[in-house]
């Protein structure tokens, strides 16, 4: 694909995730950038500020897209219904965008004001699917941590290739979270 011409800042994001979904996030250089837009590599500083900025874009492009992904996925649903649904529209995203969810996922400045908004948004939007099971505040932040130790570590094991046998893994992920949501109905009757 040509990009030479018309190269402006989304331009050149969009060309880092096209290189971090197909090749992985570690392969996203400012080489390797330069070469896919056929351009100079000092010209990519008109655009980004290095690296470390382009990943830190890459990761809030995934932060942002998941969180839509999610959001789609639970309109018009409630409860484990809608538990459910964000929980397959995160692992669903990660095999769409592997390259995109490891720079999402990727060890950053976890005090970087934008990153950090992004991934409240997301505790926030399971959150507000949660506030139908009346948990109190502190315990309804460990179900958002079991929530996505679940769905991360699924996602994760599967895109390492972790899943060698020859089952269905929406068939393992869907028992997984209807045994997690059995888990929160069980701790709502023992309170």
């Amino acid at each position: 694909m040509a990009y030479r011409q018309g190269l402006d800042t989304e331009t050149v994001v969009q060309a880092a995730m096209e290189i971090a979904d197909a090749h992985g996030v570690e392969q996203v250089t400012l080489a390797a950038l330069a070469a896919k837009l056929q351009v100079k590599t000092p010209s990519l500083y008109n655009h980004i500020k290095g690296l470390p900025a382009l990943k830190k874009q890459l990761s809030l492009r995934g932060l942002t897209r998941i969180k839509g992904a999610m959001v789609e996925a639970v309109l018009g649903k409630s409860g484990d219904e809608a538990l459910l649904a964000a929980g397959l529209a995160y692992v669903d995203f990660a095999r769409k965008q592997p390259g995109l969810y490891d720079a999402m996922t990727a060890a950053q400045d976890l005090m970087d004001p934008e990153l950090k908004e992004a991934s409240h948004q997301i505790v926030g939007l399971i959150l507000r699917i949660l506030e139908g099971y009346s948990f109190g505040e502190e315990e309804a932040l460990h179900v958002v941590r079991g929530f996505r130790s679940l769905v991360h570590g699924f996602a994760s094991l599967e895109l390492k290739n972790g899943f060698q046998m020859n089952l269905d893994r929406d068939e393992s992920l869907k028992l997984l979270l209807t045994t997690y949501l059995r888990g929160l109905h069980e701790m709502r009757t023992v309170r």
